[in-house]
Parts: C-alpha cells; structure tokens; sequence
C-alpha cells in the first residue's frame, strides 16, 4: 500500500465516522472532531466568497460550533423536534493538499433528510482542512456548499 493509498483509507474512514456522527445524532462525539481554533463555514452564495464581508449561512469559529450543539441538545430546537431522521452518503474522496499532519480534502456527500416537514435530499461540495493531533484525525475547517431538492443555496467555487 501507498503513502498516499494508506493517507485516502484514514480520510475516507475519517469522513464516513463524521458522518455517522451526524446522522446519528452524535452530537458531543461530533463536536470532539474538531480542533480548538476550528472554523465550519457554509456560504450563502457568490462565485468567491468572503465570509468576512459577505452574509453566509455559517460561519462559526470553535466556541460557536459548542454552543450550537448545546443549544440543540436542549430539546426546545423546533426544527429538530422530533430529530430529523438522516442518511449520508460520502463519495467521490480527494486529497487536495499534504503538509504532513495537515491535509486538505474534498468530497461529496448526499443527504436524505425526513421530518414531520416532508422529505428533503441535499447534495453537497464539502472541503475540509484535516490536521492530524496526538495521532488523530481533526478537521480545522471545513466549507460545505449544498444545494436542495426544491433550491440552489450556495456554491463552492473551483
């Protein structure tokens, strides 16, 4: 097995346990993904974004990442009660960069997504900056472009 072979394996398993996490509803687990100076950004829109002077859907630094998951663990979230039912899948893995224990990677996901609302698949563009600490896997950014089954809300630009 490659360097780079054995590299994609970790990743991919990186990204599929992130997953499961979400689906899940693994929130604390989730949020243990992350590494202390984080950044999970979603784009509202525009072909080279910049979250610092442009609206953007999420834009959150490693504190705000803790309290969104606080807040949903509350139970008095009403978009997510009851928890929406969710299945990802996670395709089409690259590895974009190496710098040794920081890496950058891209991928697509597919969501199904089922409430009391209905149904809803998302398709989305998800990058992520990975940083290896202590031996483990972390993502110190990640940038998620998705759009909907009934709307375009953000794009990824290449």
């Amino acid at each position: 097995m490659t360097a780079d072979t054995q590299l994609l394996d970790e990743v991919s398993q990186f990204l599929y346990r992130e997953a499961r996490f979400q689906d899940t509803h693994a929130y604390d687990d989730w949020e243990a993904l992350w590494t202390d100076d984080a950044i999970y950004w979603v784009p509202a829109n525009g072909e080279n974004p910049d979250p610092e002077t442009e609206m953007s859907f999420i834009y959150d630094n490693r504190s705000r990442i803790s309290l969104r998951i606080k807040q949903l663990q509350t139970g008095k979230r009403h978009s997510q009660t009851p928890p929406s039912q969710l299945a990802r899948l996670v395709s089409n893995i690259e590895l974009l960069g190496n710098d040794g224990d920081d890496v950058q990677v891209a991928a697509n996901t597919l969501v199904f997504e089922t409430n009391l609302r209905g149904e809803t698949l998302w398709a989305m563009r998800n990058e992520y900056n990975l940083r290896r600490i202590d031996g483990d896997w972390r993502m110190a950014k990640k940038r998620s472009c998705w759009s909907t089954t009934t709307s375009h809300y953000s794009r990824c630009p290449s």
